[in-house]
């Protein structure tokens, strides 16, 4: 109850207080002395009730007045893998703009940009803070504050193999899934990118000249040929062909060539622990490594740093077609010798999805919200922006070539919209992959 009633209804008494009281001067010669009085007692009964009802709400130790008070804006915390990290960015930023609310509150996206190794082994960790067998009234101040400030609403990592790999260690600790694979809340592809060679072109043009195609076979016998490129009928001046691959300790991309490498030696999509255990096959792909440029230096961006420093950081390799897209121009500005895309027989590629949370550490209010945004990204015009930074779109409604894009404007460098190759690597196990990351350290990575 507001002060308002209260404040209304002490008038109505002194108003009636002061009526009684005229009327009793008014009266008092003429013996109508009875009007008055039962005027005087009705004023002061309103001013007795008015005074109880005001120190019922408003007394020492009761509630304050039942008002509504406005609340913050429903944060979406975004944490989103590097590749795609600049589109949700952008996104997040128009979507902030508008005016679009949950439960009649304002919606807020962060974006976090994050690796996606890097958030797998957070979540591996439960560094974030998942709340276990406690309920948020449980918490003290701080675990509250930092579970409302901090912890992921969603989580779009390079692909869908992270989600699950993560669903399933917390699984196995809370015996409950926190990322769904169907239902409203389910993890969906927000956009695609494939991996692609991308080579120099006069280099492409020997090995091809020599082999036929790029592929990893061919990459793998250039590597290991003595003489350097003079033996593959390359300009003596390039010395020893230089592999390019990003980093796997510091980009999931590095993990996905090797298992693209595995899928072309056995000529199979799926890799198990054992394949990549078998001792021919490491030989094979140690000899294939050892053309890696300098592995401990290697950043995240490995597009980049080929646009950045050229023929230093390698002759070609495979790495995410967002990345060379988005570089083509920079390295074409720089270095006189341009880089061409080709496509493997064997694709691997990345989906983004778009992986909410959907245990108690966050609101229902916040997933809810966090669907608003997932659709937002979904529509026709945000898809688009996804084309004009590399990425291809996962609505249908929305054609890579529709335009200027990255993908028209590179045709001329083997940039293709419609990849005919279908032969997809399975994704991997999570034992696969630590296998992998066991062998890379011990024989790459030191």
């Amino acid at each position: 109850m507001t002060l308002a009633p209260i404040l209304g209804t002490l008038a109505g008494g002194l108003i009636a207080i002061g009526l009684s009281i005229y009327f009793w001067i008014a009266t008092a010669r003429g013996g109508r002395r009875t009007q008055a009085v039962f005027f005087l007692i009705l004023g002061v009964v309103l001013l007795v009730v008015s005074a109880g009802l005001g120190w019922q709400q408003l007394g020492p130790g009761n509630p304050e007045p039942l008002v509504a008070t406005p609340r913050g804006p429903v944060q979406v915390r975004v944490l989103t893998a590097l590749p795609v990290e600049p589109w949700v960015r952008e996104a997040a930023q128009r979507f902030n703009q508008g005016n679009f609310r949950q439960d009649g509150q304002p919606i807020e996206v962060q974006v976090i940009a994050m690796d996606g190794l890097t958030a797998l082994g957070k979540f591996d960790r439960d560094d974030f803070g998942t709340l276990g067998d406690r309920s948020r009234e449980e918490l003290t101040p701080q675990e509250r504050e930092r579970l409302e400030t901090t912890f992921p609403t969603v989580w779009i990592p390079d692909s869908r193999y992270l989600v699950e790999l993560a669903n399933a260690v917390y699984k196995e600790r809370l015996g409950r899934d926190v990322f769904l694979t169907d239902g409203e809340y389910r993890a969906r592809p927000i956009a695609i990118s494939l991996f692609t060679w991308g080579i120099y072109q006069s280099r492409a043009e020997v090995l091809e000249k020599k082999f036929g195609e790029i592929n990893w076979r061919t990459i793998h016998d250039a590597a290991v040929a003595k003489g350097g490129w003079p033996e593959l009928g390359g300009d003596p001046a390039w010395g020893f062909f230089k592999l390019v691959v990003p980093n796997p300790r510091r980009n999931v991309g590095g993990l996905a060539a090797m298992i693209a490498a595995a899928g072309e030696y056995y000529d199979r999509t799926n890799i198990s622990v054992a394949d990549v255990t078998d001792p021919a096959f490491q030989k094979w792909l140690g000899e294939l490594m050892a053309a890696l440029t300098d592995v401990s230096g290697a950043s995240a961006y490995t597009a980049e740093d080929f646009a950045l420093f050229g023929y230093s950081v390698g002759d070609g390799g495979q790495l995410l077609e967002s990345d060379l897209l988005n570089n083509m121009a920079g390295i074409q500005t720089r270095w006189a010798d341009p880089l061409v895309i080709r496509y493997p027989k064997y694709l691997t590629w990345f989906d983004f999805p778009f992986s909410i949370w959907i245990g108690p550490e966050t609101t229902a209010a916040e997933k809810n919200a966090a669907l608003q945004f997932q659709r937002f990204l979904l529509t026709t015009e945000i898809q688009r922006l996804a084309v004009q930074q590399g990425l291809r779109a996962v609505n249908n409604e929305v054609s890579v070539t529709e335009g200027d894009t990255l993908f028209t404007r590179w045709q001329s460098q083997g940039v293709e919209a419609v990849v005919p190759r279908t032969t997809r690597m399975a994704s991997p196990s999570r034992d696969v992959l630590l296998a992998l990351l066991r062998w890379f350290d011990l024989n790459v990575g030191r």
